[in-house]
């Protein structure tokens, strides 16, 4: 039964069903095949897996990057970071990657830190002399580490779907996100070498920066630059839980933007609000539903199947995660981060653990592998979400962003392959 539930699942897909129909009618193949449950137990199902109380730090922090991206902070955050590595080889690049690192301390969101850094940085540095196609494709895949730096709202369903520690997860996805960014940064400074710069109009413009002094520089970006000690201060000192953390996001940018910056007025907070609820809203229902499909699942003891068919075919953990990050590459390409997630993550994980995988660690690798298929084809949404920036097709963006997806896979083999990256901030 388990197997017809996949079978069902995957050629919807294959037939471009939307994923939450997808889903729907793979619940439903046991009801059809044998006569068990009801439709009925699926609508309970849903709600019931949607009513809790961690999922809203979701759309909160939906809501808190759509009002940082308003409220200019990304470009402050660039504006600091160009400030010391603008003259370097390569710097003005490093210093988006930079901003993208920041910035998915913020948002939690991959497409959320793409749009918001490379609305602002795609343009910038096509006017400096880069190639437009390189500048987004840099865009499309440096955002994927906003799912990876905490807050990270893959990393809150993860730990929905599974019940590890939410703020265990968040420390364990710091070391991994700065050494991914790491190895993106060196590529782009060996590209930088490589093809050359127009370091005249490069040093023109960090000159005009830094004729502000840095004192005054700092002062603009002091309140971008505390927002992630904000959220993420609250979480690790356990003055807050994550969803609390999601809340104060909301409230911070609010108080920056409005009162700070002065980057907005309340009349235009509404259209912000729309924006986040279209944002989440078939996110909403593509969890509700994914929620289901993995309870059917365990019913038909899908889990059970999968840990034993691990165990009796691979002999150590190295093999069994080489597998498993083969089988997450290749999901990221045709699905949704969030769907895979739910879905996948209670299944494989009592499989992993029997292996003698931490979940934690386990949690990280699933998020980096899921986070490169944003910006990998067919369907990667950072993908899309950087071409609409720079106008250029989706493809042509990915043609250049290969080699940036090949700098994180360096860095993915060692986060997989050596768990202190993970695990030594616990």
């Amino acid at each position: 039964m388990a197997l017809w539930i996949f079978v069902v699942f995957l050629v919807s897909l294959a037939f471009a069903i939307p994923i939450t129909m997808s889903m729907v009618m793979g619940a439903l193949t046991p009801l059809v095949l044998s006569g068990t449950g009801s439709i009925q137990q699926l609508i309970a199902n849903s709600f019931s897996g949607s009513d809790t109380t961690p999922i809203l730090a979701v759309p909160l922090f939906i809501l808190g990057g759509v009002l940082m991206a308003e409220g200019g902070i990304s470009r402050r955050l660039f504006n600091f970071f160009a400030y010391f590595v603008g003259n370097l080889t390569g710097g003005l690049p490093c210093a988006v990657i930079l901003t993208c690192l920041f910035y998915g301390a913020i948002s939690g969101s991959g497409p959320a830190t793409t749009a918001a850094v490379g609305s602002m940085t795609i343009p910038f540095l096509v006017d400096m002399g880069y190639d437009k196609t390189w500048s987004a494709g840099m865009v499309a895949t440096a955002g994927g580490l906003g799912v990876i730096i905490p807050p990270s709202i893959p990393f809150v369903l993860y730990s929905l779907a599974t019940g590890v520690s939410t703020g265990s997860l968040f420390l364990a996805g710091v070391l991994p996100g700065i050494l991914i960014g790491f190895f993106m940064m060196a590529y782009a400074i060996v590209y930088c070498k490589r093809k050359g710069e127009d370091k005249e109009r490069i040093k023109e413009k960090v000159t005009e920066l830094r004729s502000k002094g840095f004192l005054k520089l700092f002062k603009e970006s002091f309140w971008a630059l505390l927002s992630p000690v904000v959220v993420l201060g609250g979480i690790y000192s356990g003055v807050v839980t994550p969803t609390e953390a999601a809340c104060i996001s909301v409230f911070y940018s609010l108080f920056v933007s409005l009162l700070i910056y002065k980057s907005f007025t309340v009349k235009e907070i509404i259209p912000f609000l729309k924006n986040a609820v279209k944002t989440y809203a078939p996110l909403c229902f593509v969890l509700a539903f994914a929620i289901a499909f993995g309870r059917v699942l365990a019913l038909a003891k899908a889990p059970v199947l999968i840990e034993n068919f691990i165990l009796n075919n691979f002999s150590s953990s190295i093999s069994v995660l080489t597998g498993i990050v083969v089988i997450f590459l290749l999901l990221g390409m045709v699905m949704d981060t969030g769907p895979a997630i739910v879905i996948l993550s209670p299944i494989l994980l009592p499989a992993v653990q029997s292996m003698g995988v931490n979940p934690v660690h386990f949690g990280v690798i699933m998020v980096c592998c899921l986070s490169i298929g944003l910006a990998t084809p067919p369907f990667g949404l950072d993908l899309f979400v950087a071409g609409t920036l720079s106008d250029l097709p989706p493809m042509k963006v990915a043609g250049k962003a290969m080699p940036f997806i090949y700098a994180f896979g360096i860095a993915l083999f060692i986060v997989t392959y050596i768990p202190w990256f993970s695990l030594v901030l616990l």
